[in-house]
């Protein structure tokens, strides 16, 4: 049983969730859709091959995209892991203070630029905006790779929201 539901460890983890309560039960009813999100989160922050973002990219993403949908826990989780993949300091904290400050390249600032509009208003995105990233170095590749990954980072933050109020009601 624990095998099923754990693809969505991270979540679990950060949810609060342990192997005891009874929402491990209610976790494996849908055993699928947890080890699609967790297939998810291997594909879109830990690919074997990161093409042309790279994974403190990625990890920079994930941290500006927690911390604008104000989740703490995934906040903290993005932050451990760009310290682990050696992002420099200066990089974090100034995603931190995004959009104040200037320690970001210009393609890093774009990025987060993009990421906070796809976020708040969709709808906005235009031809214009792509060609800016694209400007950047990035290629059309690399732009579907940044929508997924603020796409899926969006459902992370719902998800969490979700299994922290169902951890707290067990």
């Amino acid at each position: 049983m624990a095998d099923s539901y754990t693809s969505l460890n991270i979540l679990d983890q950060l949810a609060g969730i342990s192997l005891d309560q009874s929402l491990v039960g209610l976790r494996t009813q849908r055993a699928d859709v947890a080890r699609f999100a967790q297939g998810s989160y291997d594909a879109l922050l830990n690919p074997p091959d990161p093409a042309g973002v790279s994974l403190v990219e990625r990890g920079l993403i994930a941290l500006h995209v927690a911390l604008i949908s104000h989740s703490a826990p995934l906040a903290a989780h993005y932050r451990q892991r760009l310290v682990e993949h050696g992002a420099p300091v200066e990089s974090i904290g100034a995603v931190e203070q995004f959009p104040k400050g200037n320690a970001l390249t210009p393609r890093m600032a774009s990025i987060l630029q993009h990421a906070t509009m796809l976020i708040h208003e969709p709808h906005t995105a235009t031809p214009a905006h792509l060609a800016q990233l694209q400007m950047h170095g990035l290629s059309g590749r690399d732009l579907v790779t940044i929508s997924q990954l603020v796409a899926f980072l969006s459902f992370q933050v719902r998800v969490l929201a979700g299994l922290q109020l169902l951890a707290e009601e067990v």
